[in-house]
């Protein structure tokens, strides 16, 4: 059912949700909201919202189980799963088409035909949506630096299906590398034997915080379509991407380069979960497989609560540019002090050269992430900010620099 989100929809104003959290508001806070509108609404509704199945909506009545608003009009879920993937929108039940047109009038991603799922985290996400396109022959090409490839714990493996590594430069691969990967791949006779190239992963912003822009993403596409490969970018902390001076990509050119991505909710100010979005169709049953990955919440008004906030008076890029601009008056600070920066990042992740003894020292006061071994005497460290990171706290670790 093209355009149908069972697990709910987001992206429109909900006046009886739509609270403008301030930019200095903390995590605590949005996690209070969602949680007091999730207990009002099982007390309203006779706290029988238990059911894991997927049907518990953000929208008009973002608290409110998908059967339960229904009512008199009896849509049957199970009958729904039996419903042709060419049926009309015209033959469904006025609440679905309804849910069809706001995805379509959607202004955040200008993607009329897309599909909208809520999913728990990244690590989740990531594995679900690869696992759910592949073939069960397939692997799915990423840098070598990529999140899928070296911090997920082998989930991608643990589907059954393997991360096929690409050189990457700052984080990022080149359109040259697919082809050049895939052509070198069906030219060897025995590729029958080995694993194929499926689909291609992406992070925007990278693990070094290096941003794509607008031509790469469009080489990168133009690529994927030539070969036939699902185009997917890891939005886990897209807020912090979009809200850098330094991009010329915007949320509508993602959707309309990938054929999946996903908005990161759980890096960018919410208590947890992640939007993804198929651009032009899900998988078939992507619901039953989110849920086969233990990334399905019984109570999925949680997840879209937080969104229709952060998507409701542009939330979501304002939370971001905090941890712009707090990134960038440590990396100012840095510079200034004479400390070497491993590359340069516009975005929240800042990376610097320590010798080993400074980052001892330091250590003690500062809670920072090892990132790689530079060389004998000195490790590259990570700094992040966040949406919530406060001025005065870098303030703070500018002294102890």
């Amino acid at each position: 059912m093209g355009g149908i989100s069972r697990q709910g929809v987001w992206g429109k104003a909900v006046p009886c949700f739509g609270l403008l959290l301030d930019v200095t508001d903390r995590q605590r806070d949005l996690q209070l909201f969602a949680f007091g509108v999730a207990q009002a609404d099982d007390k309203q509704h006779g706290g029988c919202n238990d059911r894991a199945d997927g049907h518990q909506l953000a929208g008009a009545q973002a608290g409110i189980a998908n059967e339960q608003r229904v009512g008199a009009q009896t849509f049957d879920p199970a009958a729904a799963q039996a419903v042709p993937d060419d049926i009309g929108q015209e033959d469904l039940p006025v609440e679905l088409a309804a849910l069809d047109k706001a995805c379509q009038d959607d202004k955040a991603c200008q993607a009329p035909d897309a599909d909208i799922f809520f999913l728990t985290g990244g690590t989740q996400t990531n594995a679900t949506i690869i696992g759910s396109v592949l073939n069960r022959y397939e692997g799915v090409l990423a840098a070598q630096t990529g999140h899928v490839s070296c911090h997920e714990a082998g989930a991608i493996e643990y589907t059954g299906h393997k991360v096929l590594t690409l050189p990457a430069e700052n984080g990022k691969i080149k359109a040259e590398s697919i082809t050049d990967y895939v052509e070198t791949f069906y030219g060897d006779e025995s590729h029958d034997h080995m694993v194929f190239p499926g689909m291609v992963y992406i992070s925007h912003p990278t693990e070094y915080g290096t941003l794509y822009t607008k031509k790469e993403l469009e080489e990168i596409s133009e690529v994927c379509h030539k070969y036939n490969l699902p185009l997917f970018l890891d939005g886990a902390r897209l807020g912090y991407g979009l809200a850098s001076p330094e991009t010329d990509v915007t949320l509508e050119d993602i959707a309309g380069y990938t054929d999946v991505f996903y908005i990161g909710g759980t890096k960018v100010g919410a208590l947890c979960g992640e939007a993804v979005v198929f651009t032009k169709k899900a998988p078939k049953h992507f619901m039953t497989m989110v849920k086969q990955q233990g990334a399905l919440l019984a109570k999925g008004r949680l997840l879209g609560i937080q969104f229709d906030t952060l998507f409701t008076d542009d939330l979501y890029t304002k939370i971001s540019k905090n941890a712009i601009e707090t990134a960038m008056k440590l990396k100012k600070a840095l510079q200034e002090k004479g400390y070497q920066l491993y590359l340069d990042s516009p975005t929240n992740q800042q990376f610097v050269v320590l010798e080993n003894k400074k980052k001892e020292e330091l250590g003690k006061k500062v809670q920072f992430d090892f990132w790689e071994k530079y060389d004998e005497d000195h490790t590259v460290i990570r700094f992040a900010t966040s949406w919530g990171t406060k001025m005065e706290d870098i303030d703070a670790l500018i002294e102890l620099l």
